[in-house]
């Protein structure tokens, strides 16, 4: 069964989308706006005496060296700023990769973000979570005691997943939204798409396993700012906007969001002729 939706043109992709769509230029300025409205929203939050609470990703990155350049620049306190990440690769005894290891998402922050801002300015190492598979109540627990996530970012996978949130199609759209952090399989399509990304191909040593923050956590933020910029994200943009609301693409959920868009560059808004 063909999906009408998947051969959008630009003009019919922008037409009525279901989720605000806002086309940029290119790879650089989805990352620069992605990195300017986490500087802005720590700042504001700084004038205001509050704690800033965000869930970011490891995937996409690109406005991580943007960040760390805003924020050294302009002297931007994180003192009072949490970061959630979403998710992390286990090994197969369901603990946490090593640091070291090429896929861990622990280790890219630390060496791309939190090892390259002003120590005067980084936030302590106890307001940098992951989610743990040891300790799964952590997140929803932080998310309480600091009264909400501000904003989420994050992006699309090629299943619709948003963190590890994978297709559940035994699921009803009630029963998704449900979901709270926990250990899972990951699904042969992701597998197979970051290990094109991430490990040139090399398929047989991506992780099978991984812990994840809950749909309920990607919800119940204020926000919810995602970028999409690949290829192949031409088909995931144009099903998140247009599909129907289910379990079976997650990203469509967020359809019901009331404060929620997706950033695309002019590549992805763009159809092959």
């Amino acid at each position: 069964m063909e999906h009408d939706f998947y051969y959008y043109t630009k003009e019919e992709l922008l037409s009525s989308p279901k989720i605000p769509l806002i086309v940029m230029k290119d790879n650089q300025s989805v990352f620069k706006a992605m990195a300017q409205e986490m500087t802005e929203e720590i700042k504001r939050k700084n004038a205001l005496g509050e704690n800033t609470l965000l869930i970011c990703p490891v995937g996409p990155v690109g406005q991580y060296p943007y960040f760390v350049e805003a924020v050294n620049q302009q002297n931007i306190s994180l003192k009072n700023v949490w970061f959630i990440n979403m998710d992390e690769y286990l090994t197969e005894d369901k603990r946490w990769i090593p640091q070291e290891h090429r896929l861990s998402f622990r280790g890219f922050m630390n060496r791309a973000v939190y090892g390259k801002l002003k120590p005067e300015l980084v936030m302590p190492k106890e307001q940098r979570i992951f989610p743990d598979p040891e300790n799964l109540a952590c997140v929803q627990e932080t998310i309480q005691r600091l009264g909400g996530v501000d904003i989420c970012f994050g992006g699309i996978g090629i299943n619709g997943h948003v963190a590890f949130n994978e297709a559940q199609d035994d699921l009803s759209e009630k029963e998704f939204l449900e979901l709270r952090t926990r250990v899972l399989k990951i699904s042969s399509e992701t597998r197979a798409v970051n290990s094109i990304g991430d490990l040139n191909g090399a398929l047989d040593d991506m992780p099978y396993d991984c812990v994840t923050i809950g749909f309920n956590e990607i919800f119940q933020a204020r926000k919810i700012r995602l970028g999409c910029f690949r290829d192949w994200h031409r088909s995931v943009v144009r099903h998140a906007a247009y599909g129907e609301r289910s379990p079976h693409f997650p990203v469509s959920l967020l359809q019901a969001h009331k404060d929620v868009n997706i950033r695309l560059t002019e590549f992805v808004a763009e159809l092959p002729e």
